[in-house]
């Protein structure tokens, strides 16, 4: 009995040998898993590619501070108005003023003369320029009064800056009863005028 019991299991051995595939299954692989994994592996591709020619951001250059501008040399211009109008380059180094109290050396203000009166009128005024006055500098009529015949007396000699002097004009009183006033004014060596007008005032009588 054991005998058989051996013969058909040996038997029933065989016959499923017989019966099973020669290759052995291979279990079907998940799509959705498989297009997943490519996927990833494409983005991780290109991240290292991206990466890669990334170019390296340069240091921030620094900006230059700029230098102070140097300082403009002072120019010594004029301050009358008429050497504008006379076109004055507006760089003359000529200047003066006055003390009010001593600029009148002869012919007060309001002085009386008779008609037709020769008189001279003299000032004193101070060369405050940054040149001396040479050859050609000198009293002009301003232009916008009275001349009354004057005609300047020359400065004969060089002033210097700083230094006082009496400039001079001949006059000559006018025939007709009333006041006058005749305006002057310094002009350099090309007969510019420059600095303030002075003033001889009068009364014929």
């Amino acid at each position: 009995m054991k005998i058989k019991s051996a013969i058909l299991l040996l038997t029933t051995a065989l016959i499923l040998a017989a019966c099973a595939p020669a290759t052995p299954i291979v279990p079907t692989p998940d799509v959705l898993a498989v297009r997943t994994s490519a996927a990833y592996t494409v983005v991780a591709e290109f991240t290292l590619t991206a990466a890669a020619f990334t170019p390296t951001p340069l240091p921030p250059t620094e900006t230059p501070t700029p230098e102070p501008p140097t300082e403009t040399p002072t120019i010594a211009y004029a301050t009358d108005p008429t050497q504008i109008a006379l076109g004055t380059p507006g760089q003359l180094c000529d200047d003066y003023t006055w003390d009010d109290a001593t600029i009148d050396v002869t012919i007060l203000d309001g002085t009386q003369m008779t008609p037709g009166q020769d008189f001279v009128k003299t000032w004193k005024i101070k060369n405050t320029g940054i040149c001396a006055w040479g050859e050609g500098y000198g009293l002009i009529y301003a232009g916008y009064t009275d001349q009354m015949s004057g005609t300047p007396v020359p400065l004969g000699t060089v002033i210097q800056v700083g230094q006082e002097v009496d400039v001079s004009v001949n006059f000559k009183a006018p025939t007709a009863v009333g006041e006058y006033t005749s305006a002057w004014q310094m002009a350099n060596a090309k007969g510019i005028p420059f600095g303030k007008a002075i003033f001889v005032k009068i009364v014929v009588k």
